[in-house]
Parts: structure tokens; sequence; C-alpha cells
């Protein structure tokens, strides 16, 4: 009885995303509920491949690529500043900190990741935007700067996957057996030396199964973005300038007074689903290149 339980519990996982493909699949490839899909109305070659995304006006354009460009946009500014960062601390805390030292940075990492994302979401809007890229950009450079733009939402995301990368990077870095480092110690190597030539090579597949998986969350935020960058579905590659995500557009629609059966209401399952392919793959990818690149040590 007890086995078929905790049967049952691993199950709950598996049965809610199933749960939630159905849901998505029901509302934009067929219907369960009788009237037509998002795919049966608006052909899949205009919704990824047009340029213009305004499912809410009278002129009406169902073109994703403005939502998937913004995405990209905050998720590769996210991961330029929170890859980096985030590695560097996972080193300096799995090789270089003392161990009273790791006591003491591991609760303030946990404690970044335990915020709330509409805090990091106003923290971009009332303090980033118009206190560091104003004065910087405007001020200094002469560019325009949206007061919601890409960067702001960018820099957020990234001081949020911060505590993502470093744990599964330490994770892995630790992971490597002491015998490799007093192998490098034993031919002479300096502790740098043995730290970028032999524990990181060596923790390759963690390093980059974790960098895959902070993208992953990257792409998914909502609210920090849905505050931060804006509302303006463009292509663009501005970060100063507003645009608008797949989730910020999912949070608009889910909020607005759309009518639910409309042609915008089913988008917003069109755009979850696009937005679930995407991370699926991400998962799916980190998964792989973990499996394949993976050193076993006895």
């Amino acid at each position: 009885m007890i086995e078929s339980l905790l049967f049952l519990c691993a199950l709950v996982s598996i049965a809610t995303t199933l749960g939630i493909v159905v849901v998505m699949l029901s509302e934009s490839v067929f219907s369960l509920t009788g009237g037509k899909a998002f795919f049966q109305e608006i052909s899949p070659w205009e919704f990824f491949g047009s340029t213009k995304w305004s499912p809410q006006f009278a002129d009406k354009h169902f073109g994703v690529l403005p939502l998937l460009c913004g995405t990209i946009l905050v998720a590769g500014i996210a991961a330029v500043t929170g890859l980096p960062i985030g590695m560097l601390a996972a080193i300096y805390l799995s090789e270089y900190a003392a161990p009273k030292v790791r006591r003491m940075v591991k609760p303030f990492l946990e404690i970044l990741a335990g915020i709330p994302t509409v805090v990091y979401g106003y923290f971009a809007l009332e303090f980033i935007t118009p206190y560091v890229l104003r004065p910087f950009f405007q001020g200094m450079l002469g560019f325009d700067v949206d007061g919601f733009n890409a960067l702001s939402a960018g820099l957020v995301v990234g001081i949020m996957i911060i505590p993502m990368v470093c744990s599964l990077s330490e994770d892995a870095l630790r992971a490597v057996p002491r015998s490799l480092r007093e192998a490098g110690y034993a031919l002479g190597s300096t502790k740098y030396d043995v730290c970028v030539r032999v524990v990181v090579p060596a923790a390759t597949s963690g390093i980059i199964a974790s960098f895959l998986l902070a993208i992953s969350r990257a792409i998914g935020e909502t609210m920090a973005v849905v505050i931060a960058a804006g509302q303006s579905p463009v292509i663009t590659l501005n970060p100063l300038k507003s645009i608008q995500t797949m989730t910020a557009f999912m949070v608009n629609i889910s909020l607005g007074d759309t009518p639910a059966g409309s042609i915008e209401y089913k988008s917003l399952y069109a755009v979850g689903l696009t937005l679930f392919c995407i991370t699926l793959l991400m998962n799916v990818l980190s998964q792989w290149w973990m499996h394949r690149f993976r050193e076993v040590y006895q």
C-alpha cells in the first residue's frame, strides 16, 4: 500500500504536465469543446512569420516574432549578466572561500533567490532605470532611455538567476574528486591553474547544464519583465527601448477583459504553447548535455 501511494505521488508531476499540455493544445491546435482552435483560424505561417502583433486592436495581426524577439533580448541580457557572475561566485565558494565565509555567503544567495519577482520588477523600474541607466546612457552618452526598457528587465532577471547558476555550478565543482586537485598540485600547478585547467573542465557538463536551466528560467520569467520591460511588441535589438515578451503578453491578456473563446483569448494559449516548447527544449538540451559529457569518477 505504501509503495502504491508513493507511486501515485510520483505520478502527480507527470499528470500535471500532461494536463497543461492538453489544455494548451485544446485551445491552440484542436478544440475539445467545439468551435475552432487558434491555428484553425490563424495560419501557422502567419503566426511564426509575420512581424506584427496586435491581437487586441481592430486591425488584428498575429505574428509572434516581436514577442519572441523581446523574450530573447531579455534572456540574452540576463545571460550575459547572470551567468558569469554566478559562475565566478561558484568558483570562489568551491575553491577559494574559507568554510566560515561559505557559511555566511550561502544564506545571502538563498535570500536573493527568495525575493519575490515583483520586488525585482519595481527595483528595476524605480532604481535601475532612473538612477543607473539614464544618468549613464542618456546623461553621459546621449542615448534616449525609455521608462520601460529591455535592459533594466534583463539586468534584474540576470540578478535573479545568479543563485541558480551559483548553486548548481558549485555542486558540479565540488563533485570533482579531490585527487584530481592533488595531482595538479603535485605537478607544480598553482591554485589558479588547478582551478581553471583541472576543476572547471572536469565539471563542464554540470556547469553548462546549470547555464541552460538558468536561461530557461530567464525565458519564462513573468512579473519582473511585465513591470520593467513594458508592453510594446516591436522587433528591436536596442535594449534601451520598450519591448514586450511572451510572458508579459500572457499576463496582459489574462488580467484584461478579453472574452473567453475569442481569437484574442485563444492567442494566449498559442503563445503559451510556444513558450512551453522553448523551455522544454532548453531543459531537454541541458539533460542531454549533462548525460553526454558527464565525467564519471570511481
